[in-house]
């Protein structure tokens, strides 16, 4: 089974307001758009809200022998210029958001022990028409401590599926350390400080989210 390349990116307005998580919504169908482009698998982890809108953050998954161009060139901060959409009268037009690139060596996730997993299977049918996956290899792994769950039906084997799922679930597991670590108050705001002084890699405008050059 040939591996290929894989950079995860960790994308996150801090403690930024609503407008800093509309940013990351629109940073997120940017980069599946350029990673589209480059022949690129992309996959994105959402942290969930209360209000199902935009997301405070994402750990995002490229997969592709130009996963690691494509990652640095959105690792840094970016700088989104625009109205707020949600308070017309605001004066404040620069919104920015966090970009860091992940390394699992160095970012380590809490280990998925046999005992705090629950593995379900369950009848998936891919593309293929007639010729479709018609057995049960389906993988839905739930992890008990948290009741983080992932599936895989992207294989046609079971055993490749729950492999996917487990690093789906790995991925879930990171994104909800991660916000727990940005909900504590003096992390925000040492993050958000730091977002705003950074010197931004990318730039867009508008609320078509146009990169200015």
């Amino acid at each position: 089974m040939t591996t290929h390349p894989q950079s995860r990116l960790l994308v996150t307005s801090g403690d930024g307001p609503r407008e800093c998580r509309r940013a990351v919504s629109h940073i997120l169908r940017q980069i599946e758009r350029e990673a589209k482009k480059a022949g690129i698998q992309f996959q994105a982890e959402i942290a969930s809200e209360a209000d199902n809108e935009d997301p405070s953050s994402a750990l995002v998954t490229l997969t592709g022998a130009a996963s690691g161009t494509l990652s640095l060139s959105w690792t840094g901060t970016v700088q989104w210029t625009c109205k707020s959409p949600f308070r017309p009268h605001h004066k404040r037009q620069n919104w920015f958001v966090g970009v860091f690139a992940v390394g699992t060596a160095t970012r380590p996730v809490p280990d998925l022990e046999a005992s705090a997993l629950k593995t379900e299977t369950f009848r998936s049918g891919g593309p293929g028409g007639q010729h479709q996956n018609t057995t049960d290899s389906g993988v839905r792994v739930t992890h008990l401590p948290t009741g983080l769950t992932a599936t895989s039906t992207d294989e046609r084997s079971q055993h490749r599926n729950r492999q996917v799922a487990l690093e789906r679930l790995k991925s879930k597991l990171f994104l909800k350390r991660e916000e727990g670590i940005a909900r504590e108050k003096s992390a925000q705001n040492q993050l958000h400080k730091q977002l705003e002084r950074g010197n931004p890699c990318r730039i867009f405008k508008g609320e078509r989210f146009t990169e200015r050059r």
